[in-house]
């Protein structure tokens, strides 16, 4: 799951959706030096992340891939999934694509103070380019693949993967739509599990 699914499945709590989004910034302990609902994205992208990686279905769309990709499979898949959860969004939320993710990056813009330095050199190239919006676009995601081999400098080729995407769309958009009704259900779950564990003071 990449940034677009791990923002939906925090709920409408925005705090909760920012904890989440930038979860990957934050190492080990330090979610603990974040205000709770913050606290709470981040371990609940943390379990997302745990239950994506075991899921067969999961592990079924990194193998067609792994062959050319290897290590670098789960990565192009979190991003091939947030493609389809934006084209589909529709299906999933009340609030349209558009309104989604702007009302996510003005809150984002009005809140930097309690960003990751990392998120906060992030943010500007994110709003710019709307980065969750064009997901749902094969040049969105051929352009945030390639962007994220420039950072990696190892020659992933990972933008050439859209290749893949292409060739295997119906059974890549099959095994996203079976393992989203599940991570679904999971997120909600251990959303409710974490709010018992860190009640709102």
């Amino acid at each position: 799951m990449n940034f677009l699914a791990h923002i939906h499945l925090s709920g409408s709590n925005l705090w909760i959706q920012t904890g989440n989004f930038m979860a990957d910034t934050v190492r080990g302990k330090d979610y603990l030096q974040h205000p709770i609902e913050i606290r709470k994205g981040i371990l609940l992208h943390r379990a997302i992340d745990t239950f994506t990686d075991a899921h067969p279905v999961f592990r079924s769309s990194t193998k067609r891939l792994h062959a050319k990709y290897h290590h670098y499979s789960g990565v192009i898949v979190d991003i091939f999934y947030d493609h389809f959860l934006a084209k589909n969004f529709q299906d999933y939320s009340a609030v349209s694509l558009a309104d989604f993710t702007q009302h996510f990056y003005a809150f984002l813009q009005d809140n930097t103070a309690v960003l990751t330095e990392k998120t906060q050199q992030m943010l500007p190239y994110m709003v710019q380019q709307d980065w969750l919006f064009n997901y749902q676009y094969t040049e969105g995601i051929a352009r945030i693949l390639g962007q994220m081999d420039r950072r990696i400098q190892r020659g992933t080729q990972m933008q050439y993967s859209v290749h893949e995407l292409q060739e295997f769309y119906p059974e890549f958009e099959q095994e996203f739509r079976q393992f989203y009704q599940e991570v679904q259900q999971f997120s909600t779950q251990k959303l409710q599990e974490l709010c018992v564990l860190y009640p709102n003071v």
